[in-house]
């Protein structure tokens, strides 16, 4: 049973959803809390400011801190990751999301430990067996990228597994965005990116579409407020009639990159302006032009809170966050 004073470990604590997650948590009375991470980019840094915790732990030598602590976890959200869809060496990915996954995935087992873990949209690639998230058609995925091989080879690992926690759910991220992206770089939303070019320029640039049937600007995408991811995780935490197993997590409404600038626009008061650039090369062929989750299943298992729009979530993105340099 979790009450307030329960022992809660979120990897990737001090990453984007990590350290929202951490929020919520501290938010819903939670403050006794190991945070697993790299701890030694500044910007990340800042996304654990005024937060409560127990201790931080340092990635690598997380496991061995377990034998040598032997803390009382009640929980784990593991949202540690390589999330970088342009990096191309697979032994990263298959170092930090395969292997240390399993690893956490063991320990879970072993210590009759609940899990939730992040897998990713990038596994269903261009999506030729649709955004379903029926585990039948997890082995037939086809990923454009390392990152996503790496989750769904996870995924299909998770699946195969005879022993496990004694509750799990691996959650399908679809494009998320939101408050404390700010370390990401080139990985950060359009919103963000968005926004500062706006400061800076007064326009926005997007990609060209270099597939047919989609105009410029017109590539869809599943956009998903973090405020409502890291909501469904704790759902998942303390609702203790989930069914485990492998869930979508968006919006269930595919939107175009057009829609979403001009709302960022209307979001800072001002009048779209938006140039088309071509795709950089590296990320042309691997490029998804349509993702929506279908979101029956969550839905089913009892989720019934409603979501942002994409237009909701960037008003309070923009306004009370980005506008004032604000974390969550």
């Amino acid at each position: 049973m979790i009450n307030k004073d329960s022992i809660i470990v979120v990897t990737g604590s001090a990453g984007f959803i990590g350290s929202c997650m951490v929020g919520y948590l501290n938010e819903q009375g939670f403050g006794n809390l190991i945070l697993v991470d790299e701890f030694e980019e500044e910007e990340k840094e800042l996304n654990l400011h005024e937060k409560k915790y127990s201790v931080r732990v340092e990635r690598e030598n997380f496991f061995e801190w377990l034998n040598l602590e032997k803390p009382d976890v009640k929980f784990i959200f593991h949202l540690g990751a390589r999330t970088d869809t342009t990096e191309f060496d697979y032994a990263i990915h298959q170092h930090l999301n395969v292997d240390y996954s399993q690893k956490i995935w063991n320990y879970c087992t072993a210590n009759n430990i609940p899990l939730v873990y992040a897998s990713s949209a990038a596994t269903y690639g261009s999506g030729e067996f649709g955004y379903i998230d029926d585990h039948e058609i997890i082995e037939k995925l086809q990923p454009l990228n390392p990152y996503g091989v790496s989750k769904n080879e996870f995924d299909k690992w998770a699946l195969q597994q005879q022993t496990q926690p004694p509750f799990w759910a691996g959650l399908k991220f679809f494009n998320v965005y939101g408050p404390n992206e700010y370390h990401k770089a080139r990985m950060a939303s359009m919103i963000f990116h968005g926004y500062h070019q706006i400061k800076k320029e007064g326009f926005v640039k997007l990609f060209k579409s270099h597939k047919q049937g989609f105009n410029d600007g017109e590539q869809l995408r599943d956009f998903i407020y973090v405020k409502d991811v890291i909501k469904v995780m704790y759902w998942m935490m303390t609702e203790v009639f989930v069914t485990d197993g492998i869930y979508n997590i968006g919006t269930g409404k595919a939107r175009s990159f057009n829609d979403l600038v001009k709302a960022t626009f209307a979001a800072m008061d001002q009048d779209a302006q938006i140039k088309y650039i071509d795709m950089p090369e590296d990320i042309r062929d691997k490029y998804q032009y349509f993702t929506e989750a279908k979101m029956e299943k969550i839905r089913h298992a009892g989720y019934t809170s409603p979501l942002y729009t994409l237009e909701e979530g960037i008003v309070d993105y923009v306004r009370n966050y980005l506008a004032n340099n604000r974390y969550y």
